[in-house]
């Protein structure tokens, strides 16, 4: 993150819009799912948010508000078809419909999907190849909660680590094989952007508790949240290597141009 306003070698700052960035960028043909923005969870008396899912370019992300919306209208308006994967499919509806009151002729759907809970996250999985769409670009993993007490999922795993992380990845895996297959077909560069945090510098002593995952004793909120960045970026860092193996061209630096459907790191705070 550059702070001040100073300008990275991208040529863009911290200050610097979406629609600044994207500037004379034309996405038609291009398909997304988009994952965003910290959402309260609803079990902790806070706003049922949705996450956000882009198609040909995915985006998952705070549905109602915030960077997830601005990311599906800002890609909506340079011609991506954006399909939303959001938890709470009345609010996804109405954000879809105020994009293409902004914008007509966006091409935006939403379709259900909890990051977590893994039953959730393999039906939009499932339910997305069904409906035989490339997928070029999916920026994933900044669909979140921070700093809960300590809770399980649905699925008996911690909360934090379930969604910030394990929904993610398991995303990412079912849905990789489609990537490959639209970048080999398409010729056009994919990419996997994991919208990470500058906290996953401070977990736990040990990084990350693979053996005490669920254990409510020790737990920190904070800890845990950093843990599950942690593991976000080193998700990130593992795929690039594989990809790498199977000969698919690999720029590491962070958010740097990419061919073929190859992760990338970016931070937020």
């Amino acid at each position: 993150m550059w702070l001040f306003g100073r300008k990275g070698p991208s040529g863009f700052s911290a200050s610097s819009t979406a629609e600044e960035v994207t500037e004379g960028i034309d996405g038609t043909g291009l398909t997304a799912i988009v994952t965003d923005r910290f959402f309260n969870h609803p079990q902790f008396g806070k706003d049922d948010e949705s996450f956000l899912h882009l198609e040909d370019v995915s985006v998952t992300a705070g549905a109602s508000s915030g960077i997830g919306m601005e990311t599906a209208r800002v890609l909506a308006l340079r011609g991506v078809h954006v399909v939303m994967g959001v938890r709470n499919m009345e609010g996804g509806r109405e954000v879809q419909a105020t994009i293409v009151k902004e914008n007509p002729a966006a091409k935006i759907n939403a379709m259900e999907l909890d990051l977590s809970s893994m039953v959730s996250v393999r039906k939009f999985a499932a339910d997305y190849n069904s409906l035989r769409l490339p997928l070029n670009i999916l920026i994933s993993n900044n669909a979140g909660i921070m700093a809960t007490p300590f809770t399980l999922s649905k699925d008996k795993i911690e909360l934090q680590f379930a969604t910030n992380h394990l929904g993610h990845f398991l995303l990412t895996n079912l849905l990789l094989e489609t990537m490959k297959k639209t970048a080999s077909e398409s010729n056009k560069e994919g990419r996997i952007v994991n919208v990470s945090s500058r906290r996953h510098k401070i977990s736990y002593p040990e990084g990350i508790r693979f053996d005490k995952l669920n254990e409510q004793s020790g737990y920190n909120g904070f800890s845990a949240y950093g843990q599950s960045k942690l593991a976000n970026v080193l998700h990130a860092n593992e795929l690039a290597r594989q990809l790498k193996l199977e000969e698919y061209q690999i720029n590491s630096t962070k958010c740097g141009s990419m061919r073929k459907a190859i992760p990338s790191i970016c931070y937020t705070i």
